[in-house]
Protein backbone atom coordinates (compact mmCIF):
# COMPACT_ATOMS: atom_id res chain seq x y z
CA UNK A 1 0.00 0.00 0.00
CA UNK A 2 1.42 3.62 -0.60
CA UNK A 3 1.65 5.81 1.95
CA UNK A 4 0.50 9.29 0.58
CA UNK A 5 1.99 10.96 3.52
CA UNK A 6 5.90 10.05 2.59
CA UNK A 7 5.25 10.90 -0.96
CA UNK A 8 5.66 14.66 -0.04
CA UNK A 9 8.68 14.15 2.41
CA UNK A 10 11.68 14.96 0.45
CA UNK A 11 13.73 11.75 -0.54
CA UNK A 12 16.37 12.14 1.84
CA UNK A 13 14.07 12.36 4.64
CA UNK A 14 12.65 9.01 3.51
CA UNK A 15 16.04 7.69 3.54
CA UNK A 16 16.50 8.79 6.83
CA UNK A 17 13.15 6.97 8.05
CA UNK A 18 13.87 3.93 6.23
CA UNK A 19 17.43 3.54 7.85
CA UNK A 20 15.73 4.48 11.54
CA UNK A 21 13.17 1.70 10.26
CA UNK A 22 15.46 -1.45 9.54
CA UNK A 23 17.69 0.24 12.43
CA UNK A 24 20.62 0.91 9.68
CA UNK A 25 23.54 3.33 11.01
CA UNK A 26 23.11 7.09 9.85
CA UNK A 27 25.16 10.14 11.00
CA UNK A 28 24.73 13.54 11.45
CA UNK A 29 27.81 14.74 9.62
CA UNK A 30 30.32 13.27 7.86
CA UNK A 31 31.86 9.76 9.94
CA UNK A 32 34.27 7.59 8.63
CA UNK A 33 33.72 4.28 11.15
CA UNK A 34 36.27 1.95 12.58
CA UNK A 35 34.80 -0.79 10.51
CA UNK A 36 34.87 1.41 7.35
CA UNK A 37 36.15 -1.71 5.38
CA UNK A 38 33.54 -4.03 6.03
CA UNK A 39 31.20 -2.04 5.59
CA UNK A 40 32.40 -0.42 2.14
CA UNK A 41 32.78 -4.91 1.16
CA UNK A 42 29.18 -5.37 2.13
CA UNK A 43 27.68 -2.18 0.34
CA UNK A 44 30.21 -3.77 -3.02
CA UNK A 45 28.23 -7.03 -2.77
CA UNK A 46 24.90 -5.53 -2.43
CA UNK A 47 25.81 -3.43 -5.26
CA UNK A 48 26.91 -6.09 -7.39
CA UNK A 49 23.63 -8.40 -6.70
CA UNK A 50 21.87 -5.04 -8.48
CA UNK A 51 24.22 -5.03 -11.37
CA UNK A 52 23.88 -8.66 -11.97
CA UNK A 53 19.52 -8.12 -12.63
CA UNK A 54 20.96 -6.10 -15.90
CA UNK A 55 21.53 -9.96 -17.11
CA UNK A 56 17.88 -10.72 -16.53
CA UNK A 57 16.59 -7.17 -18.52
CA UNK A 58 18.91 -8.15 -21.12
CA UNK A 59 17.45 -11.45 -21.17
CA UNK A 60 13.48 -9.52 -21.27
CA UNK A 61 15.15 -7.78 -24.38
CA UNK A 62 16.45 -10.93 -26.27
CA UNK A 63 12.93 -12.85 -25.37
CA UNK A 64 11.48 -10.38 -27.03
CA UNK A 65 9.28 -8.98 -23.88
CA UNK A 66 7.62 -5.65 -23.90
CA UNK A 67 9.01 -2.29 -23.87
CA UNK A 68 7.28 -1.38 -21.07
CA UNK A 69 8.09 -4.53 -18.74
CA UNK A 70 11.79 -3.56 -19.97
CA UNK A 71 11.67 -0.02 -18.60
CA UNK A 72 10.05 -1.16 -15.57
CA UNK A 73 12.82 -3.45 -15.14
CA UNK A 74 15.48 -0.93 -15.71
CA UNK A 75 13.60 1.34 -13.94
CA UNK A 76 13.07 -0.88 -10.37
CA UNK A 77 17.01 -1.63 -10.77
CA UNK A 78 18.09 2.25 -10.83
CA UNK A 79 15.80 3.07 -8.31
CA UNK A 80 17.22 0.23 -5.93
CA UNK A 81 20.97 1.29 -6.83
CA UNK A 82 20.14 4.92 -5.86
CA UNK A 83 18.31 4.10 -2.73
CA UNK A 84 21.12 1.89 -1.70
CA UNK A 85 23.69 4.61 -2.37
CA UNK A 86 21.71 7.67 -1.04
CA UNK A 87 21.54 5.25 2.39
CA UNK A 88 24.92 4.06 2.33
CA UNK A 89 25.36 8.09 2.10
CA UNK A 90 24.00 8.51 5.76
CA UNK A 91 25.26 6.27 6.93
CA UNK A 92 28.49 8.29 6.48
CA UNK A 93 26.47 11.36 7.61
CA UNK A 94 27.42 12.85 3.27
CA UNK A 95 25.46 15.22 2.18
CA UNK A 96 24.76 13.53 -0.94
CA UNK A 97 23.19 16.03 -2.85
CA UNK A 98 25.61 18.63 -2.01
CA UNK A 99 28.17 16.39 -3.15
CA UNK A 100 26.16 15.50 -6.64
CA UNK A 101 25.91 19.49 -6.86
CA UNK A 102 29.85 19.51 -7.44
CA UNK A 103 30.13 16.57 -9.17
CA UNK A 104 27.47 18.09 -12.14
CA UNK A 105 29.68 21.70 -11.76
CA UNK A 106 32.31 19.47 -12.62
CA UNK A 107 31.39 17.58 -15.42
CA UNK A 108 29.63 20.66 -16.72
CA UNK A 109 33.14 22.40 -16.23
CA UNK A 110 34.32 19.66 -18.98
CA UNK A 111 33.13 22.03 -22.06
CA UNK A 112 35.56 23.65 -24.21
CA UNK A 113 36.22 27.44 -24.54
CA UNK A 114 33.06 27.89 -26.15
CA UNK A 115 30.74 25.96 -24.14
CA UNK A 116 30.61 23.25 -26.35
CA UNK A 117 31.64 19.18 -26.09
CA UNK A 118 35.03 17.93 -26.84
CA UNK A 119 34.69 14.57 -28.29
CA UNK A 120 37.89 11.89 -29.31
CA UNK A 121 37.48 10.02 -32.39
CA UNK A 122 35.53 7.32 -31.09
CA UNK A 123 32.82 9.43 -29.58
CA UNK A 124 34.53 9.73 -26.29
CA UNK A 125 33.64 12.94 -23.91
CA UNK A 126 36.91 14.92 -23.27
CA UNK A 127 37.82 17.28 -20.30
CA UNK A 128 38.06 20.87 -21.78
CA UNK A 129 40.14 23.69 -20.77
CA UNK A 130 38.45 24.95 -17.97
CA UNK A 131 38.09 21.79 -16.10
CA UNK A 132 38.26 21.17 -12.52
CA UNK A 133 38.11 17.99 -10.71
CA UNK A 134 35.46 17.59 -7.71
CA UNK A 135 37.22 16.27 -5.19
CA UNK A 136 39.23 18.76 -3.53
CA UNK A 137 35.97 21.06 -3.46
CA UNK A 138 33.66 17.53 -2.03
CA UNK A 139 36.85 17.28 0.88
CA UNK A 140 36.05 21.10 1.31
CA UNK A 141 32.26 20.31 1.94
CA UNK A 142 33.07 17.45 4.33
CA UNK A 143 35.45 19.30 6.29
CA UNK A 144 32.66 22.50 6.76
CA UNK A 145 29.95 19.87 7.72
CA UNK A 146 32.81 18.62 10.24
CA UNK A 147 34.26 15.14 9.09
CA UNK A 148 35.04 12.72 12.00
CA UNK A 149 36.58 9.43 12.17
CA UNK A 150 39.79 7.68 12.60
CA UNK A 151 40.36 8.16 8.85
CA UNK A 152 39.78 11.83 8.48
Amino acid sequence: MINIANMTKPFAQRIAAMNAMYKLPASDRPAVPADVRDRLVKFKATLLDEVHEIDAIVELSKNGDSAADIAVAIADLLGDIIVYCRSEALKYGLPLEEVLDVIMDSNESKLDANGNPIYDANGKFLKGPNYWKPEPKIKALLVQRGIQGGRA
